[in-house]
This record gives C-alpha cells, structure tokens and sequence, in this order.
C-alpha cells in the first residue's frame, strides 16, 4: 500500500489488517512508518515497512522486489499515495500542476505497472486506486486535483481491460468528503460544513471506518468479478443533492 504514513492511507491499511492481509506499508520517510508497523503487528499480522517516493522511478523499481523477497507473492496493490494543491485556476503554476500530477496520476500508473508484473505470472491480482469524488465531479480551486482524480478513473478502466486476460482486476474506490489531514483547515469553517452536510443525503461528512467495507471488498475474492469500476463511497453527495428550498404556504 502506498502512502501509509499518516490519514486514510492508515485506516485503509488497518482495515486490510484486521481482514487477514500482511502488508507493505509505504512512506517517502522510513521512520514515519515505525509507530504504525507496531500497530499492524498489534494486531496479528506482519508490516513490512518500505521507502517509496511515487515521484521518483527508481524508487517505484525498488518496491517489487522488496516485497517478493519478504512475501514471496503480492496480491492486492493499493494505490493511495496522493496530495494536493488548493488555488484558484488563474494562480495555479506549472510546478503545481506536475507535483499534483506527477504524484496522483503518474505515480499510481508506474506503481500499478511495476506491481502488475509480478501479479502476470500468477495469474492473480487485485490493484486498488485511491480516487475521490472528484473523480466524477469538478470542484472550483482544485484544478489539477480533479483533473489527476478523473484520470484515475479512466486509468483505472484502461488498465481493467489491459490486465484482466492475466486474472488481474482493476478498480478504483472514491471517497467522498472526509475530513483528512489535507482538508482538515476547510472542516474549521462551520458554515461550509453545514453547507457540505445539506449537500450530502445521509447529512454528514464520512468516517474513516465508512471505507473498511468497501476496501475489504474490493481487495478479496467477493469482488473477482468486478473491474474497471469506480466505487463511490461519498454518502450519496454525487447524486447532486442541494439545499431544500422552504416550502411556501398557499
């Protein structure tokens, strides 16, 4: 899994955990990984923490063959390493635009790529990309974001019909809003959370355990039939939803 050093990366890997799953834990710093191995081993299972830069080719060529020799086999990839930059369209820069890219989209695709090679010869594979509402929707001053989300999506399908001949399925789950350490400066504003929560039909933002279910699922056999999808956990915010307007009395 990548991006494990802190935020839903964690409660995803958690959740992997407590449903059977050994795991390589992933961070571009080694020792923001060493609090969270203990926790994995807490619960039963075995972490094998890696340095990964998603950015950086040689360190994605490094992953493969530190997982194999420490497990012999990777199953389940989850592409979750991601950031963002929040600016109006018009004050965005061209660094910007390929941090964001380069991270969110690039990255995913050499990781997924990389990982894939190993799942061919057995046959077997789930890959998991992290993707967003925004992998459906467009938001005002997140361009690039939306942008690397959407390819997401399309990537995903891309690569369903590219691996699924070798038994490999692709698919991407897409969390709605929920408060992470990447937004959680909009989540102050109580206005806009309310606001949020009369755009979202079960009225609240999501959980980090509102994922376990869905990530669980994807990553297991129940799911073998399913790929190239997008699986949107966002408490019904993308059917567009908005404010009800008062009733008026005749």
């Amino acid at each position: 899994m990548t991006g494990t050093s802190r935020g839903l990366g964690q409660y995803l890997a958690r959740a992997l955990a407590r449903a059977g799953a050994d795991l390589v834990v992933t961070s571009r710093s080694l020792p923001a990984l060493a609090a969270f191995k203990g926790e994995i081993e807490a619960l039963g299972r075995k972490a094998l923490p890696l340095e990964l830069d998603v950015c950086d080719q040689a360190s994605i060529a490094r992953l493969v063959p530190a997982a194999m020799e420490a497990y012999g086999k990777i199953d389940i990839l989850v592409n979750n390493a991601g950031c963002n930059v929040r600016k109006p369209a018009e004050d965005i820069t061209w660094e910007d635009w390929n941090l964001v890219l380069d991270t969110n989209l690039r990255g995913a695709f050499f990781t997924a790529q990389a990982v894939a090679r190993a799942m061919i010869p057995r046959r077997y594979g789930r890959i998991i990309n992290i993707g967003s509402v925004t992998s459906v929707f467009g938001y005002a001053g997140l361009g690039p974001y939306c942008a690397s989300r959407g390819g997401t999506r399309q990537l995903t399908m891309s690569l369903a019909d590219d691996w699924g001949r070798h038994g490999i399925t692709v698919n991407c789950l897409a969390p709605g809003w929920f408060k992470t350490a990447q937004n959680a400066v909009m989540y102050e504003d109580r206005e806009w959370v309310e606001y949020l929560c009369d755009r979202i039909p079960l009225k609240r933002p999501g959980s980090p355990e509102d994922l376990d279910g869905a990530i669980v699922f994807l990553a297991s056999d129940a799911s073998a039939y399913i790929t190239g999808q997008t699986l949107l956990v966002d408490g019904g915010i993308s059917t567009g939803a908005t404010r009800a307007m008062p009733r008026k009395r005749l």
